[in-house]
């Protein structure tokens, strides 16, 4: 299977699929049964993005979790839905399933490949498109030169809302912020932490290719201090409008890049006094660039979205 198109199977599928009139640039879907599927990446952290619109989808979260395998399935990080809102304000709803099979909030590099899904697909014609997600609105553009900008909406910092339980850490405050020590392998990591929608904790190291992410990552995502777990984040200050990053996200292991993991990393930093608006954030996949202007201010995010391939697959080969 190359870059081109994924050879679909023959067997029929679980999904129950609807029959939408054809039209021109959108998925002509038929009752095969077959659960059609979109492989994107932006920057490096990869998705199977489904079109919840023409097609009913009740996987079960093995089945989620076996469409995310990179043995046995298709292979992602997450899987991203595009479905109808279910309020009249804005454009689109939009679902994020962890490797895992878990649902979360949200997903900044998916956000992304969202816009690019549904204008490709003829979904929609417009450039800029508002996109509902678990906890909130966001607002999706389209560029001429094919970037993707992302109103993220504005970070979360009072701890009891990320959500973030502190009591019983030692901390310290640095700039606006307020830094708590998570002990983690032996050594006391002082993080910041932010909401993007979705919980992160971000600490800066000294060099992140040398940092025990691995070690590291998984510690801190269990961490008591977060209920609902969360995204560890470790940031290399380079100079004031760059940084370095590496995130270990809840549910999926490291990926190459994360979204909301850089607009939380820029937040952490100019609150800390480190960094000054806008900062290029260098991942494993690719660059983004981060804006924001202040408590209060939405945070905004620019960076790619590509089409890897598109093809379908048999559910009837995933578990149950």
């Amino acid at each position: 299977m190359g870059a081109a198109a994924a050879s679909p199977r023959k067997h029929a599928a679980r999904a129950t699929l609807d029959t939408p009139p054809a039209s021109a640039g959108r998925p002509d879907y038929n009752r095969t049964m077959k659960l059609q599927f979109t492989k994107m990446h932006g920057a490096g952290n990869d998705f199977v993005v489904l079109d919840g619109i023409h097609q009913t989808l009740n996987l079960t979260p093995a089945q989620w979790r076996a469409l995310a395998s990179r043995h046995f399935g298709v292979g992602a990080d997450q899987i991203l839905v595009v479905e109808k809102p279910t309020r009249d304000d804005v454009d689109f709803r939009y679902r994020i399933f962890n490797a895992d099979g878990g649902e979360v909030e949200h997903c900044g590099n998916g956000a992304r490949c969202f816009v690019r899904f549904v204008t490709d697909h003829g979904l929609t014609d417009k450039r800029s498109v508002r996109v509902q997600v678990m906890n909130g609105v966001i607002t999706l553009t389209l560029q001429d030169d094919g970037q993707v900008t992302v109103d993220m909406g504005a970070p979360e910092l009072e701890p009891a809302r990320v959500p973030f339980r502190p009591e019983g850490l030692p901390a310290k405050a640095e700039g606006r912020d307020t830094l708590y020590g998570l002990e983690v392998n032996g050594r006391t990591g002082w993080i910041s932490a932010v909401s993007m929608g979705n919980p992160h904790a971000v600490q800066v190291v000294d060099n992140t290719e040398a940092f025990p992410v691995l070690q590291d990552g998984p510690i801190i995502e269990h961490h008591a201090s977060f209920p609902n777990r969360v995204n560890a984040g470790f940031m290399q200050v380079v100079e004031r409008h760059t940084i370095r990053l590496r995130v270990f996200e809840r549910g999926a292991g490291e990926t190459l890049a994360c979204g909301t993991g850089a607009c939380a990393a820029v937040v952490a930093g100019i609150r800390r006094g480190l960094l000054d608006s806008p900062v290029l954030v260098h991942t494993h996949g690719g660059d983004l660039t981060i804006a924001w202007d202040g408590e209060g201010e939405s945070v905004r995010m620019t960076g790619p979205a590509t089409t890897v391939f598109e093809g379908s697959i048999d559910l009837d080969r995933l578990p149950a």
